[in-house]
């Protein structure tokens, strides 16, 4: 991982972490104080197309907040096979599981990752530590509050994402993308559209064509 982290002063963390006041102030108060404590506590970080923000069996350290760029995170299973587990921006379609690149159950607990995050393009974040978190937490009961919210609302996203998988045939997580995210297939390649559904490029091509033509 070669990542380049940026020196600011205070008015300039401040700054940068707007985007991050502003979707934490979408579920708790944020006031001047809670800003402050934030800024002090994270780090603004670049990386180019291609590095690892984290690889599988190490244990996640940090918490990436997607300011720009695009990156995946993934599994791969014993034979090599990768599948995209979420795929990570900062836009307008952007919610919880776009804007946060991180495994939460490796960060929660310490234990190795069983993901790995990759940049697709070059990326701006800020990162947050364990500790970081921990002392922004400790510091503010509205930061707080919403680190609960998070965990709450991660698990679930993690919970339906794996039964999804497991329940789901492939013609219905490509109806359930199309009807939940379909701007997936403006921004990412068939083939990690066909990673994160879990079917080879091919079929996923021939589940498009069925569906197009209503023999599916």
């Amino acid at each position: 991982m070669k990542e380049h982290m940026l020196a600011a002063d205070a008015s300039t963390q401040e700054q940068f972490c707007r985007p991050f006041f502003n979707y934490v102030a979408k579920s708790v108060p944020v006031d001047e104080e809670t800003r402050a404590l934030i800024a002090t506590h994270c780090k603004l970080v670049k990386f180019e197309k291609g590095e690892r923000l984290l690889n599988m069996g190490s244990v996640c350290k940090y918490l990436y907040f997607i300011l720009s760029g695009e990156c995946i995170s993934y599994l791969t299973d014993s034979l090599g096979k990768t599948t995209t587990w979420f795929f990570h921006f900062n836009k307008p379609e952007s919610n919880l599981k776009n804007l946060f690149a991180v495994d939460y159950k490796s960060f929660l607990s310490a234990n190795p990752s069983s993901i790995s995050i990759e940049t697709l393009s070059p990326v701006t974040a800020i990162r947050f530590s364990v500790d970081e978190v921990q002392s922004i937490s400790a510091g503010s009961m509205a930061i707080e509050r919403w680190l609960r919210l998070l965990n709450e609302q991660a698990y679930i996203l993690t919970c339906e994402r794996a039964t999804n998988l497991m329940m789901l045939s492939a013609p219905e997580r490509y109806r359930k993308m199309l009807a939940n995210e379909p701007h997936l297939l403006n921004m990412f390649s068939n083939y990690y559209v066909a990673t994160y559904l879990n079917v080879a490029p091919q079929s996923l091509s021939r589940i498009r064509g069925k569906i197009a033509s209503g023999v599916l």
